[in-house]
């Protein structure tokens, strides 16, 4: 397949993919919100559903006759890498880029637009965007000022803001169809970090990441204790499988975070020796001091509260990683 010279935006032809499971709150106004954005461009739309149960299917259905190129499209597989491949696979022959949006975030009304500019004048094959996490109760709020702080993120660029320069890896927004074939697409084994493993591959073959400062996307975090806890178990994991995968080494703001599952367990030896317990005080004293520096130093009341969310990521991050690779898999629920 040969790549065609794109000069103008309204000589592209889009395939956005939404890959979705139960989204009946939001898929409605994100797809109104997508059509109104994408004027005349040419842009097919595809909802890749997992099989929701809540009426997002059906919602869907409702609005294919008054949204045109709308598309419902059945993901067996469930998983977010599935459904873009499978997407891509059935509508992608006929189109130059892929634009990839999460059903539980937000986006600026100038969204896709800026992506395809950015794609054509930087001539990248991936165009990726910073995350602004925001949150409504009490706990959600307290874990999106974890997740935007250093504490919370370890600095990640995607994750921190930023843009405006070529990088390893982001949140996916754009991808050059061709360039997404080529690499075979997603990785289907993987159900989390798929998108951090695609990008090792793009970087091999030679495609170029760029991540862009002129939009990004908003995401909301878990709203509960438990759902955070799960949700990184499993980045852990994904991140694990990773670096197996292709024999990598993780880079030091990913290091660090692996200490504190060993931390955790090995402080019940402290039954039989105190100073077992040493290097879980330090790790707990060094995320509540940092939640108080918020509090105190950026005048965050949320500040001790979101050090408290950290403290979960952490340790679940930690736990999903040395889970994998013990080779102690979750037991698969039908």
């Amino acid at each position: 397949m040969v790549s065609r010279l794109l000069s103008d935006i309204q000589d592209v032809r889009t395939l956005l993919v939404i890959p979705c499971l139960n989204e009946a709150a939001t898929i409605e106004p994100l797809l109104r919100k997508l059509n109104a954005q994408r004027g005349t461009m040419d842009m097919l739309i595809v909802v890749a559903d997992g099989g929701s149960q809540d009426g997002t299917p059906d919602i869907v259905g409702s609005l294919t006759s008054e949204i045109p190129d709308l598309l419902l499209l059945a993901n067996p597989k469930r998983i977010q890498s599935a459904a873009i491949n499978l997407a891509v696979d059935r509508f992608g022959e006929d189109r130059d880029y892929l634009i990839r949006i999460d059903a539980h975030g937000d986006y600026p009304d100038d969204y896709c637009r800026t992506l395809i500019q950015e794609a054509i004048e930087m001539n990248a094959d991936s165009v990726v965007v910073g995350m602004e996490t925001v949150g409504f109760g009490l706990f959600q709020k307290a874990t999106a000022i974890a997740q935007n702080s250093k504490l919370g993120n370890g600095g990640s660029k995607h994750r921190a803001g930023g843009g405006g320069e070529w990088v390893d890896h982001g949140h996916h927004a754009l991808m050059r169809i061709e360039a997404f074939r080529s690499v075979g697409g997603y990785d289907e084994s993987f159900s989390h970090n798929e998108d951090a493993e695609l990008d090792f591959r793009l970087r091999a073959a030679g495609s170029r990441i760029w991540m862009t400062g002129k939009t990004y996307m908003t995401y909301y975090p878990r709203a509960s204790a438990s759902a955070l806890f799960k949700q990184y178990l499993a980045y852990g994991r994904g991140r694990a499988k990773n670096l197996l995968k292709h024999r990598s080494v993780p880079k030091l703001r990913q290091a660090i975070p692996l200490a504190v599952a060993p931390v955790v367990v090995g402080a019940f030896l402290a039954l039989l020796y105190w100073w077992a317990a040493v290097p879980l005080a330090i790790w707990a004293a060094a995320c509540l001091g940092y939640g108080v520096w918020m509090a105190v130093g950026q005048k965050n009341p949320y500040g001790p509260l979101a050090s408290l969310s950290a403290m979960i990521m952490h340790f679940a991050w930690s736990a999903g990683f040395w889970l994998e690779l013990a080779g102690i898999r979750p037991r698969r629920t039908v």
